[in-house]
């Protein structure tokens, strides 16, 4: 028997849900080449994102770390198309699913976005209306992609609300009502209306607690396994990435610093700014170290030093580094921006810095 909600959902492979998680794992959803966006200023361009490529499959979970400033939000509002003026997409495209986005109507966009390819807002408080109930705003989504039924929208809305572990009963809340890992949760749900292939994450969990922010990614987790929607979640916590993303995307200075399986990268990164992440960030296993940091700060976006941008705050520098341009390399699965890259082997081997469980 069909669900009353079953209509808003595109037509699954034969097994339901499980059936489309399958049939979508592994497959290409997002191919992301040469991808460079800036802001137009007065002082110039400033170049926030630049020729940054990766691609992503079904099911798979893609962490972006870097300090603030480094492109990483940029990255996802291109991704999505949802980028305003003075940004500018200056070069590259943006694939998804075999369809280029980049040069797309608004209204050919907005058959896209939330069916096929949604975003959850780094502060769930300030992405929800305060004065509609949850249920209402729900409602509103689904209307807007041409859901005329009733009985199906509140079919939905509470099918969505308890994947997420919220009793439907609170539909009917407004957003002060719930607390913040609640609201967090309701726009996990409300992405996930339609049961899209793309979920791209802006640091979901900046608000919450630890235990609020662990909670909320298992969840995550647990969902994108039953799902197999492919998912992009940026964050500053490198202690969730190294836990929940299957490949890290570490950037710099708007570039691709460092690109691999995320066990790769923690077990050996071979760029000097992923170590210094690292480093910045306390174990809670191990033998206890000095949190180091990076010294200084990113370079001007609008007048780049020449050379490697990590240069002036890198430990390792040489003077070939400030003189020479810097192309990514691979190196074994990773891909790194770094003319040392062969040379740095076992750098943080064995002194605990992050666990691996």
């Amino acid at each position: 028997m069909r669900s009353a909600s079953a209509d808003l959902t595109r037509p699954e492979p034969a097994g339901g849900t499980a059936g489309r998680a399958a049939s979508i794992r592994g497959a290409r959803v997002l191919e992301v080449s040469g991808l460079s966006v800036a802001y137009r200023t007065r002082r110039g361009d400033v170049k926030a994102v630049d020729d940054v490529s990766f691609e992503l499959a079904g099911g798979e979970f893609l962490g972006i770390v870097g300090e603030s400033g480094c492109g990483k939000s940029t990255l996802l509002f291109a991704i999505a198309q949802l980028l305003v003026p003075p940004a500018e997409i200056m070069a590259g495209s943006v694939a998804f699913k075999g369809t280029e986005l980049t040069g797309r109507s608004e209204r050919e966009l907005a058959g896209i976005r939330w069916k096929e390819m949604s975003v959850v807002m780094q502060s769930a408080m300030n992405a929800l209306n305060p004065v509609k109930t949850i249920g209402s705003q729900f409602a509103d989504a689904m209307r807007a992609h041409g859901e005329t039924s009733k009985t199906a929208i509140a079919g939905r809305s509470a099918e969505v609300l308890h994947m997420v572990g919220i009793d439907p009963v609170h539909l009917k809340s407004y957003p002060h009502q719930l607390s913040g890992g609640m609201r967090q949760r309701a726009m996990i749900a409300m992405a996930l209306l339609f049961t899209p292939d793309l979920v791209i994450m802006d640091e979901p969990t900046s608000a919450l607690d630890v235990v609020a922010q662990r909670s909320l990614m298992v969840q995550i987790k647990q969902l994108q396994q039953e799902i197999g929607f492919a998912a992009i979640f940026v964050t500053h916590d490198m202690s969730l990435v190294s836990h929940f993303s299957d490949r890290l995307l570490v950037m710099y200075a708007g570039q691709v610093a460092e690109l691999g399986p995320t066990r790769h990268v923690f077990d050996l990164p071979r760029h000097p700014y992923t170590a210094g992440l690292m480093e910045a960030f306390p174990s809670i296993r191990g033998p206890k170290l000095p949190l180091t940091g990076i010294p200084g700060s990113p370079p001007d976006l609008v007048r780049m030093p020449l050379g490697c941008r990590f240069a002036p705050r890198c430990p390792q520098v040489q003077d070939r580094c400030r003189e020479q341009s810097v192309d990514l390399v691979s190196v074994d699965e990773v891909q790194v921006r770094c003319l040392l890259a062969s040379a740095l082997t076992d750098r943080l081997g064995g002194n605990g810095v992050i666990s691996g469980d």
